[in-house]
């Protein structure tokens, strides 16, 4: 699961972010008193992390007898709506009934660090045929968004 490994590089681009904004600290700072203020931003990226991963993960721990599908589904490229990301998923339905997907669309920046996470559905799908859902970021995103399928599940 690809959006899992990118916590300690979330935490580390919050640290150098940290660092870098404490160039214009007072007299005042103290090595241990910047250090802490960056460890603080660091804690804050691995927070929004937890936070994401943790609501999305409750969704799929309400699924009985899924399928893992990840495979069949696609996203599209993000756009943003109002500051958050959005993006279409697509999800193909190989069996032979009807079916609804859970996806887990991970966000992250240029570099693929992790930005959000997010569950959409794609509901009652025929079989043989594709069906749409709009995944929508929990919270404003900037700069270059990128989105990719975390997981996904056929039930």
């Amino acid at each position: 699961m690809t959006g899992y490994r990118r916590a300690p590089a979330a935490a580390a681009a919050a640290v150098l972010t940290a660092l870098a904004g404490l160039t214009g600290c007072s007299d005042d700072d103290t090595p241990a008193s910047v250090a802490s203020k960056a460890a603080s931003l660091a804690s804050q990226g691995a927070d929004v992390f937890a936070s994401a991963t943790a609501e999305v993960g409750e969704r799929f721990d309400d699924i009985k007898n899924g399928v893992d599908v990840k495979d069949d589904v696609k996203v599209g490229t993000p756009t943003s709506t109002g500051g958050r990301a959005e993006v279409e998923v697509t999800a193909a339905n190989t069996g032979d009934s009807q079916k609804s997907f859970l996806v887990q669309v991970d966000f992250t920046d240029g570099d693929g660090n992790f930005l959000d996470a997010v569950a959409v559905t794609v509901s009652d799908v025929a079989a043989g045929a594709s069906g749409t859902a709009t995944a929508r970021s929990n919270r404003d995103l900037s700069g270059e968004v990128k989105a990719e399928v975390g997981r996904a599940v056929r039930y």
